[in-house]
């Protein structure tokens, strides 16, 4: 890991979207983590939040903005909003459907004062449908795509922490909307509303998968297909330690090499791709991997075209050689964290302090263009 001295910068900012302002409405969860993307990326994101919010030096998702304390219940303040964003090339904001026109910062609102201003809203259910206003967390959101019920052991379906829906269909897919309105709005002049929402994009994540059903590989039910624990040759297996390892070997080659370095000589394994089989030949591997240590099994196979890795938990992860050769995590204030995604060759990104910031200021310098 690296330290936060040569990982943070608190002043010029660098990477590729250095230059473009965009002002965050403080939330939770995707909206935040999105903000961090393009902060991370040179990116200057205001974040208006609550009075007495404070900046929160430690703070993983909140890194890198500039903080200024508001109340959106107050016209005058809402009126410096107004000006802020006239010079802002975007705006993300994650509250329910009609809050943010209520407020008098409505889409309308907003473009009319700056036409060429981009509107990310990120929601889980979206800007409308039958449960637009409904309340719902990730869990919600992936249960209706089909993607929960795919995920876990047959017995019954496992939460995916919440990376499917809040970050991985809700933050990745409003950052690369508002990335997408934002080329389109140089070329136009025009800014235009970005609906990311949490169930849109955990379905089209669970594209590959419709994709396969339509071609006859896929069945429905967990752990009856080859991705989704069904298969021997890509799974999880706990070792005499009691840690775990996993294996993908799916290929011919790679489960050939597996089966060598396992020590797989029994004939039945010759049945790779045969799911009648898989079920047995999982067990036996169960009781393969239990022969050997976690520690072992690293020796054996890692860095091995078996397609191995360790099973490590966040507190292993920084440690291991790959991911500190790369300085995958960096330490900031004494919380470690993952490092900016993905790498530039030119541009880098980098992680900044957060600040607090006066919106007069703020204002009069984007009106200068500084």
């Amino acid at each position: 890991m690296t330290s936060a001295a040569t990982q943070a910068s608190p002043q010029r900012a660098s990477g590729p979207l250095t230059g473009v302002r965009i002002v965050e409405f403080a939330g939770i969860g995707p909206g935040p983590f999105a903000c961090m993307m393009l902060a991370d990326m040179g990116a200057e994101v205001v974040t208006l939040d609550r009075v007495g919010a404070k900046k929160n030096l430690k703070s993983v998702a909140g890194r890198g903005r500039k903080v200024v304390e508001l109340d959106l219940k107050d016209k005058a303040a809402i009126a410096q909003v107004l000006d802020l964003l006239a010079n802002a090339d975007a705006l993300i904001e994650g509250f329910r459907p009609g809050v943010m026109e209520r407020l008098g910062l409505g889409p309308d609102v907003v473009q009319a004062r700056n036409p060429r201003l981009v509107y990310g809203r990120m929601t889980g259910w979206g800007q409308e449908g039958p449960l637009a206003q409904a309340a719902g967390h990730d869990i919600n959101y992936i249960s209706v795509t089909g993607a929960l019920a795919a995920i876990g052991p047959k017995e019954r379906p496992v939460p995916p922490l919440n990376l499917v829906g809040d970050f991985g269909g809700g933050a990745l897919y409003l950052v690369v909307g508002v990335l997408a309105a934002l080329l389109e709005a140089k070329k136009s002049g025009k800014g235009q509303v970005v609906d990311a929402a949490m169930c849109d994009g955990a379905a089209s994540l669970m594209s590959m998968f419709f994709d396969m059903t339509a071609m006859g590989r896929w069945t429905e039910g967990r752990e009856r297909n080859f991705l989704d624990g069904g298969a021997h040759f890509y799974g999880v297996y706990e070792c005499a330690c009691g840690n775990f390892i996993s294996i993908g070997s799916i290929e011919p080659q790679f489960y050939a090499l597996l089966r060598q370095l396992a020590g797989l000589s029994d004939s039945s394994f010759d049945a790779q791709m045969d799911p009648k089989a898989w079920p047995a030949l999982k067990q036996k591997l169960v009781g393969v991997f239990k022969t050997k240590t976690r520690e072992e099994w690293c020796k054996i196979m890692e860095g091995t075209d078996v397609c191995f890795a360790p099973i490590l938990t966040m507190a292993e992860a920084p440690k291991h050689p790959h991911m500190a050769a790369r300085k995958i995590f960096v330490t900031r204030h004494g919380v470690t964290q993952p490092a900016p995604a993905p790498r530039f060759s030119r541009t880098p990104s980098a992680i900044r302090e957060p600040a607090t910031a006066d919106i007069g200021e703020l204002t009069s310098e984007w009106q200068a263009g500084k």
